[in-house]
């Protein structure tokens, strides 16, 4: 694949081509880390072919969403057989949500998937995945 058919990636809340490029170099996973780091719970990332990548996080574990577009439910990381809630999950709008842990994974962890899927566009092959639609 050429480098202009690659899939590019910018922060939805950042003007294309300003601030902290989106890209698999590893500004991006640097960038997710310091708005963690901050306070901020909620990313949204759009890629050149429409696709969205959530991370929402509550500074210890964080849910990562891969989107095909607007409306599509896509699929999300999971961390089978892990029980119980975490809370603290504060949303852009100011929400503040639980999810089952079990549908989010480690911090790392998250950071590490979002590093594979800006740089494949895929999760790892061994990365539980739910796929929801």
């Amino acid at each position: 694949m050429s480098e202009q058919d690659a899939e590019r990636w910018e922060f939805t809340d950042r003007p294309a081509g300003s601030g902290v490029p989106a890209g698999p170099d590893g500004d991006a996973v640097a960038e997710l880390r310091r708005r963690i780091a901050g306070g901020r719970g909620e990313t949204w990332l759009r890629s050149s072919r429409g696709r969205e990548l959530a991370v929402v996080s509550n500074g210890e574990r964080a849910m990562v969403m891969l989107l095909d577009g607007p409306g599509d439910p896509g699929g999300h990381a999971v961390d089978p057989g892990e029980d119980g809630w975490s809370e603290g999950f504060l949303l852009a709008g100011g929400q503040e949500d639980a999810y089952p842990d079990a549908d989010t994974v480690p911090l790392g962890r998250a950071l590490e998937l979002v590093r594979c899927l800006l740089e494949t566009g895929a999760p790892p092959p061994d990365a539980p995945w739910s796929v929801d639609r």
